[in-house]
C-alpha cells in the first residue's frame, strides 16, 4: 500500500510576504500535493486574525479529509493555535506529549494511530506531529523526551512510525544521533523549506522507523506555496506491505 504524507507549518494561513490571511491558498497548495495525511503546525482555532475559523475543520472539510485530530498548544487572548492531523484514514488512540521546557513557550506533540487495511489485514501506522523550540538545547531536550516517551517505548520497532513537523532545524543536522538511537531514519535530507519565498534553511523534517519504505520526498515549490505561508510544505511518499 502506498500513501502520501505532507508536513507543513501553515503560519495560521497568513502569507509569509504579504501577511494576508487567505486560507484558500493553503487549501489549493495542499490539494495540489494531494496527500493522504496532512500534518500541520500553527493551526488557529477561534482567533480574530483568522476570522475565528476552526482551521482543522475548515481545511479538512474543504480538502475532504474526514478524519482529524487537533491539539491546542498556545493560548491567546482570544482562541488558540497548535498542531493538527488531517487524514483519509481513521485516527485512533490520539494522545499528547508535553514538550515544554521551563521558561520556554508551551509546546506539545500530537500522536495518533492509523489503522490501514492492506490485503484484507489491518496494519497500524503511528503518527507524531510536533513544532520544536527555537533554542538548540530546547530542541535536543524535546527530541530526547520524545524518544523516552510511552508513545515510542510502547510501540514495536517493526510498527511503521512517522515523526514530522517544524523542527526549526537551522543547520539540517538536528536529532540525527538522538533519533537514530531509537531506530528512526531521516526521510528528506536537508531539504530547504524556509523562508518559502527563497528557501535557505531545512527547518522541517520527516523521519520514520519500522516496516515502512520511503519512495520519494520533495518540498512543494509552487507559486502558491511560496506565498501561502512562511514555510514550504514537505511531502513524502511511503509504502507499507
Amino acid at each position: 500500500m502506498r500513501f502520501r504524507l505532507m508536513t507543513w507549518n501553515i503560519h495560521k494561513g497568513i502569507g509569509g510576504v504579504d501577511r494576508s490571511y487567505r486560507p484558500q491558498r493553503i487549501i489549493d497548495a495542499i490539494a495540489h500535493c494531494d496527500p493522504d495525511i496532512a500534518m500541520l503546525q500553527e493551526v488557529d482555532d477561534g482567533v480574530p486574525r483568522s476570522r475565528f475559523h476552526r482551521q482543522v475543520d475548515f481545511l479538512g472539510d474543504a480538502l475532504k479529509l474526514p478524519h482529524r485530530a487537533y491539539q491546542r498548544n498556545v493560548k491567546l487572548s482570544k482562541g488558540h493555535y497548535g498542531n493538527a492531523i488531517l487524514s483519509r484514514f481513521p485516527l485512533h488512540d490520539v494522545s499528547n506529549l508535553d514538550l515544554t521546557i521551563p521558561l520556554k513557550k508551551k509546546r506539545r506533540g500530537l500522536c495518533a494511530h492509523c489503522r490501514l487495511r492492506i490485503d484484507g489485514k489491518t496494519r497500524s501506522l503511528v503518527l507524531f506531529n510536533c513544532h520544536l523550540g527555537l533554542a538548540a538545547f530546547e530542541r535536543r531536550m524535546q527530541l530526547r523526551r520524545f524518544v523516552d516517551s510511552d508513545q515510542v517505548k510502547h510501540t514495536r520497532k517493526s510498527t511503521p512510525f512517522i515523526i514530522c513537523g517544524d523542527f526549526n532545524d537551522v543547520w539540517g543536522n538536528l536529532g540525527r544521533q538522538i533519533l537514530e538511537s531509537a531506530n528512526f531514519r531521516l526521510v528528506a535530507k536537508s531539504t530547504k523549506t524556509f523562508p518559502a519565498i527563497l528557501p535557505v534553511r531545512p527547518l522541517d523534517r520527516i523521519c520514520c522507523r519500522g516496516d515502512i519504505e520511503i519512495k520519494h520526498s520533495f518540498a512543494s515549490r509552487t507559486k502558491i506555496t511560496r506565498q501561502a505561508s512562511d514555510h514550504l510544505p514537505l511531502v513524502a511518499d511511503f509504502s507499507i506491505e
